[in-house]
């Protein structure tokens, strides 16, 4: 446990971000017995040409001309600082010294900013936690001067075309300079050991308590009642990028006895595939995130029928804990993500595994079996998750 401390917590969601952010959930723990500030990414030139007219910039503009404060208190001990200066856009530069320089310019200006809002909190000997932000977090260590300076890793950004140009040069450095790197998956963690030998896994909080289902309270929702059974079912984003289309028009015409159930908004490519031809296949739009757990109450196995490559080869896939807090039988694909996960869910390297291991879900379910993936699942809070981050900035002292 770090306690009475001052943190800075930096990343690349701002906190008025409108999806859930495991940087927000943390920062939200750590004030629970920490003054935390946490900072958005600063505005940038090429955002406010694209965004302009958007209340978001709108507001970021208002704070920049002086007409509201940016450092806003969210509750006790936590407060957002929305940085007044603008950063230039940079990564389309190809010239890598001229990036190095202006890049270092974008981090003295935003790191000035912070320094202001700590000097107006009283922030002293402080703990930088970085989430990702591996550009304008390259230089915070000198111009903050923190007393510890963790680094954190939650997805393969250097895979993403956007940060993959300079990133893989520079997100090896910066891992270097950290005190600590943690990781929420394997994959990450021996990344981070290339270039650091304090990279730990810290593992991934997860609310859970939308799914709980303890008391049988939750309502299966009516479209169910036409759908034949058994039902393989998988709720979120249906893109091809995640989503491997092969796999599950496979399975769909091996096993017309079993409906898929496809629960979220579609791209194009899930729009245009060959799974709207299909009668065994259901797609039953967006849904509400509070409805959620009706709709995966509904399956009898549920799947993350994910595609490998090297977007989500190490992501961790939360939805596998919200499925396991519902006690529900859960295939998904095997990656080095999913390896902590192997005794409550069924793995598959292959189509053919997915035919197999679905009927063998069903087969094998039990009340025992229900009750060991919910106690799982609720191993995985975001106060556990902190836990592990304390102790690997402890271990890095």
């Amino acid at each position: 446990m770090i306690k009475d401390r001052d943190i800075v917590v930096v990343g690349i969601q701002a906190w008025d971000i409108e999806i859930g952010s495991n940087c927000k959930n943390i920062a939200l723990e750590f004030s629970k017995h920490n003054r935390v500030l946490y900072v958005n990414p600063p505005l940038d030139r090429a955002t406010l040409k694209r965004e302009r007219e958007s209340e978001r910039i709108q507001k970021r503009l208002r704070i920049k001309n002086g007409e509201e404060n940016g450092l806003v208190e969210v509750e006790s001990n936590l407060w957002n600082l929305y940085p007044k200066s603008m950063t230039e856009s940079i990564n389309w530069i190809p010239f890598h010294g001229l990036f190095k320089i202006l890049n270092k310019r974008n981090s003295k200006i935003f790191a000035k900013d912070i320094k202001d809002a700590m000097h107006e909190l009283g922030f002293k000997d402080i703990l930088v936690f970085n989430d990702s932000s591996m550009f304008l977090g390259l230089h915070l260590r000198e111009f903050l001067n923190p007393e510890s300076y963790t680094y954190y890793m939650r997805d393969y950004l250097i895979k993403v075309p956007y940060w993959q140009k300079h990133g893989e040069r520079i997100e090896p450095q910066i891992i270097k300079k950290a005190d600590a790197v943690v990781n929420n998956s394997t994959l990450y963690t021996e990344y981070g050991l290339e270039h650091n030998p304090n990279s730990y896994m810290v593992g991934q909080g997860c609310d859970v308590s939308l799914f709980n289902d303890e008391e049988d309270a939750i309502e299966i929702p009516k479209e169910f009642e036409s759908i034949p059974r058994p039902v393989l079912g998988y709720v979120g984003y249906l893109t091809s990028m995640r989503l491997d289309l092969e796999l599950l028009e496979h399975f769909a015409k091996s096993k017309k006895d079993w409906s898929i159930v496809l629960v979220g908004p579609e791209d194009e490519d899930f729009r245009n595939s060959k799974l709207h031809e299909l009668d065994n296949v259901y797609f039953l739009g967006s849904k509400d995130a509070s409805q959620l757990p009706s709709y995966v109450k509904g399956f009898d196995v549920a799947m993350n029928p994910q595609v490998v490559n090297d977007w989500t080869i190490g992501n961790y896939p939360r939805k596998i804990d919200e499925y396991l807090a519902m006690g529900k039988p859960t295939l998904a694909t095997r990656t080095k993500a999913m390896e902590m996960f192997q005794e409550h869910v069924y793995l598959a390297d292959s189509n053919e595994d997915y035919l197999e291991l679905a009927q063998k879900a069903l087969d094998e379910n039990s009340e025992e079996r229900v009750r060991a993936r919910i106690a799982f699942a609720k191993s995985h809070t975001w106060e556990n998750n902190v836990k592990a981050i304390y102790e690997a900035i402890k271990k890095s002292a």
